[in-house]
């Protein structure tokens, strides 16, 4: 088992670190310095490894203390109950939900495909050692953030010493189970593509989850001891079936058959997502358009893709709209909360740009527009010309802009009249400015997703996403948004830096386009 393992770690290590070099690669200022041998260099491959390696330790700490943060510790402070309860039974809940949605076995993943497909290694004891490195990730990842937040809310210590062995046993008892059900049914369920009946599951743990604490209803601690026992004992009895399960190469046969070479999950993510737009499409004679040029050709792909394009507007609107009638509704009947929501429209302002980030579809229509258009278009040297790739950025600008708008405009309504009703302000400026920053949020979000598309175009001819720039430019703007929910400023001021702060972004950035784009507009190899 052990010679296993460290033939199918070395394997999984090669592929990170050619990647990794790959990724440098595509940084446009290093590009030009790392020449296409650079595969053969000692020197780099040295440095591969070091950045593998860290990106293994951040991989086994980064996301369970994120996990732990924001979904679990930020929310303690919206209910009345007890946080080590409250802790203790949000978690207990999303580690059902996410043993379900991640088992790692069942996941489908190219060094599976390499080790046992392509190189034959024995599938158990591969199976079994990986599965087995993984629990322990899983346990020392989580060990020292349950110490940590336990000890913040005053939880006791044996509960935030057993909690990471308690997620370890319930992905345990969830994979089990899979392999019963393919043993007796022959069914194998990729967790990329789980069942309905896993999420049915799914939401209700989170409705458990998030719903229950705000009725006063949480897990113990020491109903929690008695669930760990249930689960340690089934978890124990699931890894002796996970430990002597006789059918792993079948299961991974049937499993990496359906892809070929077998994809990534990045890469079937994106195979999803064509299946699903090309549903969307509405490829119908009827549909003409009075305009020409590039607006003849842009109006089509809009009334061709509509559904894409304008259902989750749609979507987003009405929610908008729905949870403003209800504010509205309940600041009218408890007059006694005006005060605080008055002073939390007049110093929040910067809490929306985070908002208008989720809400903004500039990923989305991209996404849309490169699989159903530009990655068969920009194999013609005439849509790579300046003349043809600036008319047609004019027209889809203009589309981007116009659909982000409707409901950031609806939101700027909605804030505006609730900030009249909780009791207004003296600075009747501060209405305009609330109104009219949320629209130019929006209009932000529009330019910034386009211009990124147009100047670091990250999909090849398979729409795969191939650049690390992008990502990272990606990330980054997450990242401040996200920084920006903690920020408490005066909406006044807020608001007129933001205004101002769209413009000269909108402008240096078509600058840009204009100049840059006709060489950046590419498929990328």
């Amino acid at each position: 088992m052990l010679h296993s393992f460290v033939l199918s770690f070395r394997l999984r290590n090669a592929y990170r670190v050619n990647s990794i070099l790959y990724s440098l690669k595509q940084i446009p200022l290093v590009k030009k310095i790392l020449l296409d041998r650079l595969y053969q260099s000692k020197a780099l491959k040295i440095l591969g490894n070091i950045i593998s390696i860290l990106l293994e330790i951040v991989n086994i700490f980064l996301g369970k203390i994120l996990y732990l943060w924001l979904m679990i510790y930020a929310f303690l402070t919206l209910y009345p109950t007890n946080p080590a309860n409250t802790f203790l039974h949000l978690i207990f809940f999303l580690t059902i939900a996410g043993a379900l949605m991640n088992t790692y076995m069942f996941n489908p993943t190219k060094d599976k495909y390499y080790a046992m497909i392509l190189m034959r290694m024995d599938a158990r004891w591969y199976t079994v050692s990986n599965y087995l490195y993984s629990m322990l990730k899983t346990i020392i990842g989580f060990l020292p953030f349950t110490l940590l937040f336990g000890f913040l809310i005053g939880m006791p210590l044996w509960i935030s010493i057993l909690l990471p062995f308690f997620i370890a046993f319930t992905k345990s008892i969830v994979s089990c189970y899979n392999l019963a059900v393919y043993q007796n049914k022959k069914q194998v369920i990729n967790e990329n593509n789980p069942p309905k009946s896993y999420w049915i599951v799914v939401g209700i743990c989170l409705l458990c989850a998030y719903g229950l604490p705000a009725l006063h209803i949480t897990i113990t601690p020491l109903v929690f001891g008695i669930l760990f026992l249930f689960f340690a004992l089934c978890g124990i009895y699931a890894w002796v079936k996970i430990w002597y399960f006789p059918y792993y190469f079948s299961i991974y046969r049937f499993l990496l058959a359906n892809h070929s070479i077998i994809l990534s999950a990045s890469e079937q993510k994106n195979k999803v997502t064509q299946e699903t737009t090309h549903k969307y499409i509405q490829f119908d004679a009827r549909f003409t358009s009075n305009k020409k040029g590039f607006a003849f050709f842009h109006d089509l792909f809009v009334k061709r893709h509509r559904k894409i394009l304008t259902l989750a507007i749609k979507k987003q609107s009405i929610v908008i709209l729905l949870l403003f009638l209800g504010a509205l509704v309940l600041l009218l009947i408890n007059k006694d909360i005006h005060g605080e929501i008055n002073g939390l429209l007049l110093t929040y302002l910067p809490y929306f740009v985070f908002i208008m980030y989720l809400l903004n579809r500039g990923t989305t229509v991209t996404q849309a527009m490169f699989m159903n258009c530009d990655h068969s278009m920009l194999t013609y040297r005439i849509y790579r010309t300046p003349r043809v790739i600036l008319g047609i950025f004019r027209e889809r600008l203009k589309t981007l802009i116009s659909l982000n708008l409707i409901p950031a405009f609806i939101l700027g309504s909605a804030l505006t009249i609730l900030l009249y009703v909780t009791g207004g302000t003296d600075n009747l400026f501060n209405y305009l400015v609330l109104f009219v920053s949320i629209p130019a949020m929006s209009v932000f979000f529009s330019v910034h997703y386009l211009v990124m598309y147009y100047l670091l175009q990250p999909y090849n001819v398979q729409t795969e996403m191939k650049s690390s720039t992008y990502s990272l430019v990606q990330g980054l703007t997450y990242f401040v948004c996200y920084f920006m929910i903690d920020l408490h400023l005066p909406t006044f001021y807020f608001g007129i830096a933001t205004c101002i702060f769209c413009i000269l972004y909108s402008l240096i950035s078509l600058f840009l386009v204009y100049h840059l784009a006709p060489k950046t507009f590419k498929l990328r190899l």
